[in-house]
């Protein structure tokens, strides 16, 4: 099976890798070439353009920032797509995104399954990511079987747009639980006090903060969930949570706590940046 992926950062080259590493011949292409270069020691091939990846590969993969990117590099891939080709949509474009990639997937004749993933970069070098996957149904044992070097559960969700909207739903509680933790660990901070130590091994306690507080408590943020793609989806939820008749105020919190952070130049730093527009407010 040859595979195309567009979009290699940091969770498009780790579900590349894994792919590899299961026997399938791979072609990645990236905006950012040199981004792209170190799969090729991996055993892919790297493309000049996204017409040149998806020439003669089923499936196609993208794992982009947006839609609106999403969308842009598969009009650039038209060329080189056959009608019938299985479109893997990865990436987080929020609902409104995901309908409009399914219209473009009717104009370009693929099959699209939109399917954003669970997880951030340990779990996607780790192949234990969860894939919310929704489509058509007759595409599901095709999607499940191509997950399986990438993900530890596939969840299927019915007609496509309904995985983007499931991935918001979760990703609600990340945006909003991160920049929380960051203010409970900027106040413990001030007053002398480690705030892990108040909640470890208690009901409080969640693996997600034991991860994500040390980073806040050392002020590094090596990128797992990068703050830029946080403040992102923490606007999408609030766009669905308007439209879905739920109140979004937190959410809308965090996205400005996020955007914050995004403006003094963490745009490409781990989410647990937040620590900062919290612990030094403009």
């Amino acid at each position: 099976m040859t595979l195309a992926v567009l979009g290699t950062g940091i969770m498009g080259a780790a579900i590349a890798r894994n792919w590899l590493r299961a026997g399938h011949d791979l072609r990645v292409w990236n905006r950012t070439r040199a981004t792209a270069e170190p799969l090729a020691a991996d055993g892919a091939v790297v493309a000049g353009s996204p017409a040149d990846a998806v020439r003669g590969a089923d499936p196609v993969v993208t794992m982009l920032f947006d839609a609106d990117s999403v969308a842009e590099v598969m009009r650039a891939a038209a060329p080189g797509l056959a009608p019938g080709t299985l479109w893997l949509q990865l990436s987080t474009v929020g609902a409104d995104g995901a309908d409009a990639l399914a219209a473009l997937a009717g104009e370009l004749g693929l099959v699209y399954v939109d399917a954003p993933v669970l997880g951030t970069r340990a779990p996607a070098e780790q192949g234990k990511l969860n894939v919310l996957a929704s489509g058509p149904e007759n595409a599901r044992a095709r999607v499940e079987e191509l997950a399986a070097p990438i993900a530890a559960k596939v969840t299927w969700l019915g007609e496509a747009g309904r995985g983007s909207r499931a991935k918001l739903v979760v990703n609600s509680w990340v945006v909003t639980s991160v920049a929380a933790l960051a203010q409970s660990v900027a106040l413990a901070d001030a007053l002398g006090v480690d705030f892990l130590s108040l909640i470890s091994g208690g009901a409080l306690d969640m693996p997600y903060a034991q991860v994500k507080a040390p980073l806040m408590r050392e002020r590094g943020y090596p990128p797992a969930f990068p703050a830029s793609g946080a403040a992102k989806d923490a606007r999408l939820v609030g766009e669905l949570a308007a439209r879905e008749g739920v109140d979004g105020s937190v959410a809308e919190a965090a996205r400005a706590l996020y955007e914050e952070v995004v403006a003094r130049g963490f745009a490409d730093a781990d989410m647990a940046a937040v620590y900062e527009a919290v612990r030094s407010p403009k």
